[in-house]
């Protein structure tokens, strides 16, 4: 049985038996996909708990990604929009990209900035691995309770690269867990960042009264 193992490890580096070694590999690859929660397609009101500005600090949060008049902004996995509109009415004439890849989600939100007249909100159903943001549009991107449902969070932090202006930031607020209990350690996400060409430039724990645990804010890679 060793001597067919070594058999077989010998031909796929000579590539004589290349079908056989890219099925191996792609199961490796599988195998090494880390665990993710299953993507919420629950009652959207859900996310408009009274008191939650204070207790994320949204404000603040929305201080550090430098988010402010004239900004475009992107909220992947908007969800019920409850940071699209927050976002929407402080860059005022700037834009703010609802991303989700929920079709109610979208038709919720669209219908939302409608009745609460915000004009610069453009809803984008998107793909699990891509946000479809336009590209060099955005200064800043939020992540807010969705990191953890991402199947193919590498690809889709990679994708979003192109829709980034210069100097543009990436926050991702979570909370700690295994991928499929609703959360996912901050080191998995900055390892993953790291993988996708972003670097860490900040860590914060502010946000833990809305029993989330970390917020994380990354940059473009030099």
């Amino acid at each position: 049985m060793r001597t067919i193992r070594a058999l077989l490890v010998a031909l796929c580096l000579l590539g004589a038996v290349r079908p056989i070694c890219a099925v191996r590999q792609e199961h490796a690859a599988a195998a090494q996909q880390r665990k993710t929660s299953e993507p919420y397609t629950g009652d959207l009101s859900i996310f408009e708990s009274p008191g939650r500005d204070e207790r994320l600090q949204i404000n603040r949060v929305m201080d550090i990604l430098s988010i402010s008049p004239g900004k475009n902004v992107a909220d992947i996995g908007a969800g019920s929009g409850w940071f699209t509109v927050r976002a929407a009415k402080r860059v005022g004439d700037g834009n703010v990209y609802a991303v989700d890849i929920n079709p109610e989600a979208v038709r919720y939100i669209t219908a939302r900035a409608e009745k609460e007249k915000l004009q610069n909100v453009k809803a984008i159903l998107s793909k699990p691995d891509d946000a479809m943001l336009p590209a060099n549009s955005v200064d800043a991107v939020l992540l807010l309770k969705t990191y953890h449902e991402v199947e193919h969070p590498v690809e889709l932090l990679r994708n979003v690269r192109s829709a980034l202006r210069a100097g543009a930031k990436v926050g991702i607020i979570d909370r700690n867990g295994n991928g499929e209990n609703h959360g996912i350690g901050s080191d998995v996400v900055v390892r993953e960042a790291k993988e996708a060409g972003y670097r860490l430039v900040k860590q914060y724990d502010f946000v833990k009264s809305d029993n989330m645990d970390y917020f994380l804010v990354f940059v473009v890679g030099e």
